[in-house]
């Protein structure tokens, strides 16, 4: 149980690593892992600092205070600020992860990046901090960034500022200065700072003038800073001490720092500038204790009054300064080797960029003899346009003179047309007749003979030569509707089909067609009861829409044009006695040129028709197709189904297909529908309506034998409807059992019963059961008449 309660160890140091969530910032980390990870356990915090949220942007690209939004507004804001900085922020993260490590990454939200790394520093008591440094920070007169950070940074953090994944500087912490400086100025109090040479004199001065002239170069690196530091403890050493004068001139006399100038004038690198070398006459720095112990015993001007535990100090302090000294020299090495790398990397710039101008010289005559290519092209051009010039001039007589014979071969047409006409008489397809006999026959147009009124024009029924017609008025004959008139009786009077309205005359000259008239009057109007007409039956539905998909192939295969209807809907769709439908109002439709193609797109200005049932693809481009009258047929089967609006419709059957809940939806005053054909049809239909032209099923192929499998299944069911027995008639049927009799009689109230039915009736009662007067009498008689014409229907069925 111990174990089981026991904390998890606190890490042994705590390192934050600054990331601003660039790419760069993954040097930073790696920097750290290598460096830290190996040191036991550690604590790996990654801080990120963002900006505070004082404004919320808006689509049109401007920007609204906070404070001036909605509070929900500026939650969802905020969180969705700091989700994306989660995710920028994950890929450091997973580097940690892949390491082992224990990581928090820490959002901080400030204006002040130095206060707010600062106060983080504080609250967490983080040890050590890494951060990225600019590697173009020597040439910028301002302070980087990185440098405010060391400088904000409390002095118990060590600071280490990483460039492309090295080094750059570092900001020790305040105890490891003090670590390393106590010990120097312990060893101060030992020894004299007084120099008596000048050659040491001058070994000094020439070593400060070298550290000031590096430190124009370059910002304090770390080798630099040791060795100003070095030269610090030195100078101290020298003015303490000023009266053990013999024992600094004998130290003086035994080791010297000078730096050579040679070497300063020719290399500006560490390793030239500060230059630690050894006197012809005196022992090496970095001699072990026992030679300089040696030496200094061998030196006949140190005086004898030092105590054995100075000496100790000196050699002490002396070694430490042996050892920071090669610390110093491995850290200029490392500098020469980066050196070395970018007077590398130099000489591989100089070498691309040699190559780049051998390339551009190759570009530069290619580019000569591409501009002499264009030139002799040019040439061509001038030559090429002359000649062409020379045959359109050519080719415009020649036009003339061609449209000068045509017009000459039309006008001898013409000429031939008329002396043809005066001899055989002017021909026609279909009859015409005068304004004067239209207004005849319309009662000069009453609102009595009117049976419609369309969008261009209205619609009388009235008797021309003896037949039962349709007259359609136009309203007026502007260019539009001349248009139409002339697409419609060019339509019409060439073409014939059981499915389609016959033309029987026009009068050109006042904008009148001549139709056949439908006693049933539209399908629209039988659809919705208009006027109390009685409902069409389920099977007679699906033989209109059979008739109305085999019209539809007939225009769409004609020859040598195909027809596209355009304006298909039950408005158009025409009924007469015996419901047999018949397309009428082909005003609209189009002719495409395709010759045998059934896919040929044909381009209109303007989308044409009625709303709901026009081509949404046809709407888009303005490209119409025969796939736009299946789209305007399917609509139809929709509404033979439903007997409902176009509107919305083709969602309303698709859910109930979704749901099963088909049979809800279809018009009930139709009869009983079959259930497996009536959903067939219904998902044809939807495959009609479908907003691509490529996904809607072909009309002839596909369309067309489905109809006719149900038109079958619909003629079986009205031939068993019209097998069933009729129903009997009324005087076959008793008042009071309202069944056909089986003994009718003849009671007192002259009405005629089933004599089982009266008698009961009689013996509770003494009034007539029709007309609630008294009875005379309770006398019954037979009544053979209405008994025989009983036996003879039963018999019958």
């Amino acid at each position: 149980m111990d174990g089981l309660n026991a904390m998890p160890p606190s890490p042994s140091l705590v390192v934050a690593v600054a990331i601003n969530g660039k790419s760069k910032s993954k040097y930073a980390v790696n920097w750290a892992l290598d460096k830290f990870v190996p040191e036991g356990k550690i604590l790996f915090k990654l801080l990120h600092v963002r900006p505070v949220i004082s404004a919320v942007p808006t689509p049109m690209g401007n920007s609204i205070p906070i404070s001036q939004v909605r509070d929900d507004v500026a939650a969802a804001f905020i969180k969705e600020i700091e989700w994306q900085t989660s995710q920028k922020l994950l890929p450091y993260k997973a580097l940690c992860t892949r390491r082992k490590v224990e990581v928090e990454v820490q959002q901080i939200e400030s204006d002040n990046i130095v206060n707010a790394i600062a106060n983080e520093v504080v609250n967490c008591n983080i040890d050590k901090l890494v951060i990225g440094a600019s590697s173009r920070r020597m040439f910028s007169r301002r302070q980087t960034l990185s440098a405010r950070i060391s400088e904000g940074i409390p002095s118990f953090c060590t600071v280490y500022a990483i460039s492309k994944g090295k080094l750059s500087s570092i900001r020790p912490s305040s105890s490891d200065r003090t670590g390393s400086v106590a010990t120097v100025e312990d060893s101060e109090t030992s020894c004299s700072t007084s120099i008596s040479s000048g050659r040491g004199s001058r070994s000094l001065t020439e070593r400060s003038d070298s550290t000031a002239s590096y430190s124009q170069f370059c910002s304090p690196s770390l080798p630099l800073q040791r060795f100003q530091a070095l030269s610090n403890i030195n100078q101290t050493l020298l003015h303490k001490r000023s009266g053990s004068v013999e024992t600094i001139a004998s130290v003086a006399s035994t080791t010297e720092f000078y730096v050579e100038p040679e070497k300063r004038k020719n290399n500006g690198s560490p390793e030239d500038i500060i230059n630690v070398t050894k006197h012809e006459s005196t022992p090496s720095m970095v001699t072990d204790d026992s030679s300089w112990t040696n030496d200094q015993a061998s030196t006949s001007d140190v005086p004898r009054d030092f105590s054995s535990g100075e000496q100790v100090n000196i050699n002490f302090e002396l070694e430490k300064l042996r050892i920071e000294l090669r610390h110093v020299r491995g850290m200029y090495a490392m500098a020469q080797t980066e050196a070395v790398d970018a007077s590398r990397k130099i000489s591989d710039l100089r070498k691309q960029q040699l190559e780049e101008e051998i390339r551009l010289k190759k570009i530069l005559s290619n580019e000569e003899e591409a501009r002499a290519m264009a030139e002799k092209e040019r040439e061509k051009y001038e030559a090429a346009r002359t000649e062409a010039d020379y045959v359109k001039n050519c080719a415009e007589r020649e036009a003339s003179v061609r449209k000068e014979a045509e017009m000459n071969a039309l006008r001898e047409a013409k000429e031939k047309e008329k002396l043809e006409n005066a001899f055989m008489g002017r021909v026609h397809h279909y009859q015409e007749f005068t304004w004067e006999e239209i207004v005849s026959a319309t009662s000069s147009f009453s609102e009595d003979l009117k049976i419609g009124m369309g969008a261009y024009g209205t619609v009388y029924k009235c008797n021309l030569h003896h037949t039962t017609v349709a007259v359609k008025v136009l309203r007026s004959m502007e260019a539009q509707r001349t248009k139409q008139f002339q697409q419609e009786i060019e339509v019409l009077s060439r073409i014939r089909h059981p499915h389609l309205l016959i033309l029987l005359g026009a009068c050109p000259d006042h904008g009148c067609l001549v139709y056949e008239f439908m006693e049933n009057g539209s399908l629209d109007d039988r659809l919705f009861r208009k006027n109390g007409t009685p409902p069409i039956p389920w099977f007679d539905r699906y033989r209109i829409a059979w008739e109305v998909a085999s019209a539809l192939v007939f225009l769409h295969n004609s020859k040598p044009e195909t027809i596209v209807h355009r304006d298909l809907k039950p408005g158009n769709i025409l009924l007469d006695r015996n419901l047999v439908s018949k397309i009428g109002d082909v005003g609209l439709s189009t002719v495409i040129h395709s010759g045998s193609s059934m896919s040929t797109l044909h381009k209109e200005t303007g989308p044409v028709g009625t709303v709901c049932y026009i081509d949404p693809e046809y709407t888009r481009t303005g490209l119409i197709s025969p796939k736009s009258d299946v789209y305007a047929l399917g609509m139809v089967i929709l509404q033979l189904l439903t007997a409902k609006q176009a509107i919305g419709l083709t969602h309303i059957v698709e859910t109930a297909i979704d749901i099963d809940t088909l049979e809800e939806i279809l018009d009930t005053e139709a009869g009983k529908w079959p259930r497996e054909e009536t959903k067939e049809l219904a998902v044809l239909a939807l495959r009609c309506t479908e907003l691509k032209r490529k996904d809607r099923p072909d009309l002839k192929d596909h369309i067309l034998p489905v109809l006719e499998k149900l038109k079958d299944v619909a003629n079986q069911a009205k031939e068993m409807a019209s097998i069933a027995p009729p129903p009997p008639p009324n005087y076959f049927m008793c008042p009071i059992l309202k069944d056909v009799m089986e003994d009718p009689c003849v009671a007192a109230d002259g009405y005629t019963y089933d004599r089982k039915a009266i008698e009961s009736w009689l013996n509770e009662n003494e009034n007539s059961p029709m007309t609630n007067l008294p009875l005379p009498h309770k006398n019954l008689l037979p009544n053979y008449t209405i008994l025989s014409a009983i036996t003879v229907w039963k018999s019958g069925h």
